[in-house]
């Protein structure tokens, strides 16, 4: 949620030495510098794509139990408070510099709101009263109401037909989960009212950003941890207006507050990153369709939620929605290089460059490899494409 770092020019690998600059080369000449392989992370990607799925699947399940000793506001402050750690960690380690333009505190103020001290708390006054199984689902909604926002014109991100598609039947789904046809009998509205609402928050608040926070010149760390701990400090003002101080520190309630921030806001993001940059926005996002079939499954497993059979065929409906919602049209492929005519030795004379040419050359005109498509840190010139498209519960 914040702009990538500029990448550092390297210098080629045959260049010579800064000294051999300002005097001729010696003779022989020496040989090319070969740069180091890029040191690969020691868990392959897939266990943390993994791990992430996990961590953000818990959350759900992590809410439930951390609002059975604490106030929904007093888990977010938790939650945030102890996110904000591993990152400011995570900077003092990498050297990381704060923001210093003050229009940028600003506006990483207003994207604190959106994307997390509103949401947390609504997902936390959420679960009083919803199952953390409906919580996680309503959570896969985020996709839908990207969508429904690009078609208001609302994101330069414009709809095709087949991702127009995709929202219909996505909210077809989400009717499903509600069992509309029944009258919502026996759903609590306002609790399922608050999940949808802070579901619909992240798609604004990633809007916003990308909008407001491109081409800063600061890290996506540094703003990452900045925005947490503005996010912080709005759950600390609030917090004690609306409660009171905690008489007690149940173990389990706090434990889950600590895991939630620590792993699923904190540590989380970090995974998060790593992925990204390793292969590309596109794979890292499809963390978002685990989260619901993982928090459904702990709510079940763990907290022994009851399911009725419209709130998984509603689920699988809503995923299928969002992964249309979220399809892009393929890139049209290069054109074949047309083949030079070979042309015939003259009589008397050579035969030309093309045909002197001997087997398996290279021509000097051959096209150039195609560029591989890069992987792009979450920044706020793609926060739509990438980041959180990922919705961090």
């Amino acid at each position: 949620m914040s702009a990538p770092c500029e990448p550092r020019v390297t210098a080629p690998a045959s260049a010579p030495p800064p000294s051999t600059l300002q005097s001729p080369p010696p003779s022989p000449p020496p040989s090319p510098v070969i740069a180091p392989a890029a040191r690969r992370p020691a868990l392959d990607w897939r266990i943390r794509f993994a791990g992430l799925s996990l961590i953000w699947g818990f959350s759900f399940l992590l809410i439930k139990v951390g609002t059975e000793g604490y106030a929904p506001f007093q888990v977010t402050f938790g939650r945030l408070l102890a996110g904000t750690a591993v990152l400011v960690a995570a900077m003092a380690m990498r050297r990381e510099r704060l923001p210093r333009s003050a229009r940028t505190w600003g506006h990483l103020t207003v994207a604190a709101l959106l994307l997390n001290a509103l949401p947390f708390s609504l997902f936390s006054y959420a679960e009083l009263t919803i199952p953390s199984t409906l919580a996680g689902i309503c959570n896969a909604t985020s996709p839908l109401w990207g969508m429904a926002l690009s078609v208001v014109a609302l994101s330069e991100d414009r709809p095709t037909r087949r991702r127009v598609a995709g929202l219909g039947v996505g909210f077809l789904g989400v009717l499903t989960v509600l069992g509309a046809w029944q009258g919502f009998s026996g759903l609590d509205l306002p609790g399922t009212g608050m999940a949808l609402l802070a579901s619909f928050c992240y798609p604004v608040g990633w809007i916003y950003v990308r909008r407001t926070l491109a081409g800063t010149g600061a890290s996506t760390l540094a703003l990452t941890g900045s925005q947490l701990f503005l996010g912080t400090l709005q759950l600390a003002v609030v917090t004690p207006v609306f409660t009171s101080a905690p008489t007690s520190f149940p173990l389990l309630p706090t434990l889950s507050v600590l895991a939630l921030g620590g792993l699923g806001t904190g540590l989380a993001v970090l995974l998060q990153f790593g992925l990204v940059q390793e292969v590309g926005p596109t794979t890292a996002q499809m963390v978002t369709y685990f989260i619901p079939v993982i928090a459904t499954a702990a709510g079940v497993a763990l907290l022994g939620e009851q399911l009725a059979w419209n709130t998984p065929v509603g689920a699988l409906i809503v995923l299928v929605g969002a992964a249309l919602t979220q399809s892009r049209p393929r890139p049209a492929a290069p054109p074949e290089p047309v083949a030079a005519p070979v042309t015939a030795r003259r009589e008397g004379g050579e035969a030309p460059a093309d045909a002197r040419r001997e087997p398996g050359e290279a021509s000097v005109a051959a096209p150039p490899e195609p560029v591989a498509d890069r992987a792009v840190p979450p920044g706020p010139e793609n926060a739509t494409r990438t980041g959180p498209r990922r919705a961090q519960p």
